[in-house]
């Protein structure tokens, strides 16, 4: 575990992205209000800023996904926990993730939404890996981009650690 951290997203970055995607969800989603489902742990941090920024009516819920098999690695299959306890028939849907790697656990849970009759689904992630997704995997929003790196901070863990910087940190493992 780093004593020192290498930004690579200052806190300052961060919150202007933020309010950008705030901005551009409003402009498409803002007469009709949003159910917001966030992914949990690590789009908390984010999740929470972006609701504040956001100008249109929100309710929130939580999921519990993961597909990685260690801290560096997807795997092939999603793990979920917790179930929708709002209604989302016949209403807008924002899925808001923390950082889409292979676009798998978007893809899983805008299908398992999609099921239950809403009007439309989005998603929003914070940071796009592009290395690993698929071309069908494309989140609806997204802000800031990186490659193959491993990345620690604002909500997103190293072995559970460090989701409360208020930075994103590059890891050097």
């Amino acid at each position: 575990m780093p004593n020192q951290h290498t930004v690579l997203f200052s806190a300052a970055a961060i919150a202007e992205q933020v309010g950008e995607l705030a901005a551009r969800i409003d402009r498409d989603h803002g007469d009709d209000g949003l159910v917001v489902i966030v992914v949990m742990k690590g789009a908390a941090i984010f999740a929470s800023d972006l609701v504040r920024a956001m100008g249109t009516e929100t309710e929130l819920t939580f999921l519990t996904a993961s597909s990685y098999v260690d801290a560096f690695t997807p795997g092939e299959t999603l793990s979920l926990s917790g179930d929708l306890d709002l209604d989302v028939a016949d209403r807008d849907v924002l899925i808001v993730d923390d950082i889409i790697d292979t676009g798998r656990t978007l893809k899983e849970l805008s299908a398992m939404v999609a099921a239950h009759g809403p009007r439309r689904v989005a998603t929003v992630a914070l940071v796009s890996k592009t290395s690993r997704r698929s071309p069908d995997a494309e989140p609806d929003y997204h802000g800031l981009e990186i490659g193959d790196e491993f990345i620690y901070g604002y909500g997103l863990d190293w072995d559970e650690r460090y989701r409360d910087l208020p930075f994103i940190a590059l890891a050097n493992p």
